[in-house]
């Protein structure tokens, strides 16, 4: 400075400074105006707040001066094209991208809802409590989430025939259908679809309950008719000789029944409680009146009889046991034999066989003639047995009988 001034009269270097001056105080007076004209502005950008000064025309240009990139999705307190006023408070918030998938459907959206619940208000999408989500209704968005939904969905259901409300599921599992409304199925229950089968929205399940029970049914046993003939009786005539019982059968049965209705019946088990015993009816052949008194001399036939020096005759044999209508009751005959000790003991008309004398019967062996009965008469003969069984199985059939002495 000093080199300048001795270059410079006195006078023109006074003057020199008074310019430099002038124009110091212009310049320090125009930024003294510039700041006075500045507006202030407020502005809430992401919820930080920043008070600044500004000589913006419009909210744009604000938002540009400070670094603020705007889209249409974000959220601004101010239109775009607003102007710029002094004491002004501009709210900026940012919008999340939120990609939200439902049941596979896919769409992005832009928001600035703080939160999942705000958003689902926002944009006016229903959720139920059964429907299933990635996030939870309070979880707060940020950029480039992803929410995915499964829609819950009705499904009917008949247990037994009676339809059932069960909640709305997102399962497509009968299985777990099943399970989570607590219906449970017994061993012989049947379900339809099948347990591992998947249903779809009004798709039907149905559960058939199945019981099985058994009780005893009693079933007769008929009884078998033999037919013997009989030559003692007039040809074309029937005489009962055994009348004949039927038997007990018991049988088990089981029953199913399904829903309540009974379905099937099937015998399990078989038994015989009681035998059927056999009705025996004596055929008549005889062709016409005999007398069976012929000894065995007036026939060839008989001649190995009488080298016996024995009578033969062929009479209507019937059966009995102790428990006879000429016995006392104790098993004694009409001659006193103790039929307990001496079985072989056979009832006739003593007019025709004496009484004490010795037989040989036919198919049953040699016997004591020593007992006699009130429907024994003539050629008629009872033979003794020990068992009813016995006394059954012979009948009455005609026999040869030997008197041997």
């Amino acid at each position: 400075m000093r080199i300048f001034s001795n270059l410079l009269p006195r006078s023109a270097w006074q003057w020199t400074l008074s310019g430099i001056g002038l124009l110091a105080l212009i310049v320090f007076s125009g930024f003294i105006i510039a700041e006075t004209t500045k507006a202030e502005v407020a502005i809430v950008d992401n919820g930080e707040e920043q008070t600044i000064k500004t000589h913006a025309d419009t909210v744009q240009e604000l938002l540009e001066e400070t670094g603020i990139t705007y889209s249409n999705h974000d959220d601004l307190s101010h239109n775009i094209d607003a102007e710029i006023e002094d004491g002004m408070t501009i709210t900026y918030e940012e919008a999340n991208k939120l990609t939200v998938v439902i049941d596979g459907d896919e769409e992005v959206y832009y928001t600035t809802a703080d939160n999942i619940s705000e958003f689902l208000e926002e944009q006016n999408i229903s959720i139920t409590e059964h429907d299933e989500t990635s996030h939870s209704n309070t979880a707060d968005i940020t950029d480039k989430m992803v929410y995915s939904v499964d829609k819950a969905f009705e499904v009917t259901l008949f247990d037994a025939g009676k339809e059932i409300d069960i909640e709305p599921t997102t399962s497509g599992s009968v299985k777990q259908i099943l399970k989570n409304n607590d219906i449970a199925l017994d061993e012989l229950d049947k379900v339809k679809p099948a347990l591992n089968k998947t249903v779809n929205k009004g798709d039907e399940i149905r559960i058939t309950r199945v019981e099985k029970s058994t009780e005893k049914v009693e079933e007769p046993i008929e009884y078998e008719i033999e037919k013997r003939k009989d030559n003692s009786l007039e040809k074309g005539k029937e005489q009962v000789i055994a009348e004949g019982q039927e038997g007990v059968l018991v049988k088990t049965v089981e029953i199913t029944k399904e829903n309540g209705e009974e379905v099937s019946r099937e015998t399990i088990k078989k038994q015989v409680k009681q035998e059927s015993e056999k009705r025996i009816v004596a055929l008549g052949t005889k062709e016409k009146e005999q007398n069976l008194k012929t000894l065995s001399s007036e026939s060839s036939n008989r001649k190995d009889d009488e080298a016996q020096n024995g009578n033969v005759l062929y009479m209507n044999a019937s059966a009995y046991t102790t428990d006879c209508l000429g016995c006392n009751g104790s098993g004694n005959t009409a001659t006193g034999i103790n039929l307990k000790e001496n079985p072989n003991v056979v009832s006739v008309d003593p007019n025709v066989i004496p009484l004490g004398s010795k037989v040989w019967v036919e198919g049953y062996g040699n016997a004591i003639a020593g007992d006699t009965g009130g429907h024994i008469k003539g050629n008629r003969i009872d033979l003794h047995f020990e068992s009813k069984s016995a006394a059954n199985s012979f009948g009455r059939k005609t026999v040869k009988v030997k008197v041997l002495e």
